[in-house]
């Protein structure tokens, strides 16, 4: 499989459905049992979750399922990202996902890369 990218903006909570609905059609592809599927979904949204706590308006997330599932969910277009609270989502990241990286810039989360 290429890469499937999809981009929206983060304020519409309605996105994050069809972020899900992306994530679990690539497990899908990649025949990932139903329960690995759903912590990666999971796992998904909260990096989402994470961007919009830190004022990212614009979220573009890219998939890949060619060797194993690979997500990179990286906040865009904003010009003052902050620290916001992300405690729950990274403990949540962190128990269910082996592989995961977060990219920072001035100290403040501006991408998750997830790897199943």
């Amino acid at each position: 499989m290429n890469d499937l990218t999809i981009e929206f903006d983060l304020k519409d909570d309605k996105y994050f459905t069809a972020l899900r609905l992306v994530a679990g059609s690539v497990c899908s592809l990649a025949e990932k049992d139903v329960d690995s599927a759903e912590d990666f979904k999971v796992c998904v949204s909260e990096s989402a979750l994470i961007l919009k706590n830190n004022g990212y308006t614009r979220v573009k997330a890219t998939f890949n399922a060619s060797e194993g599932v690979r997500a990179a969910i990286k906040g865009e277009c904003n010009a003052n990202p902050a620290c916001g609270d992300n405690e729950l989502s990274l403990a949540l990241i962190g128990a269910l996902v082996e592989n995961c990286d977060f990219e920072q810039t001035d100290g403040v989360i501006s991408s998750v890369t997830l790897q199943l």
